[in-house]
């Protein structure tokens, strides 16, 4: 199972998402969706893609 079973985006703030996620599933995802997100598009720059996790908002940052 993916991301679709065991995430829920809750929000999109400019080009920030946000999920939630189980805790024990967070580092998974966290690749995943990494992954997903820089090979969106094939474009003449890579798109990078920073992430981070936490309990909220605050601590995600």
């Amino acid at each position: 199972s993916g991301v679709a079973d065991r995430a829920m985006m809750i929000m999109q703030v400019h080009d920030e998402l946000a999920f939630e996620v189980d805790a024990a599933f967070a580092e998974e995802i966290t690749a995943e969706v990494s992954q997903r997100m820089q090979a969106a598009a094939e474009l003449k720059v890579p798109l990078v893609v920073d992430s981070g996790r936490g309990a909220n908002w605050d601590e995600a940052h």
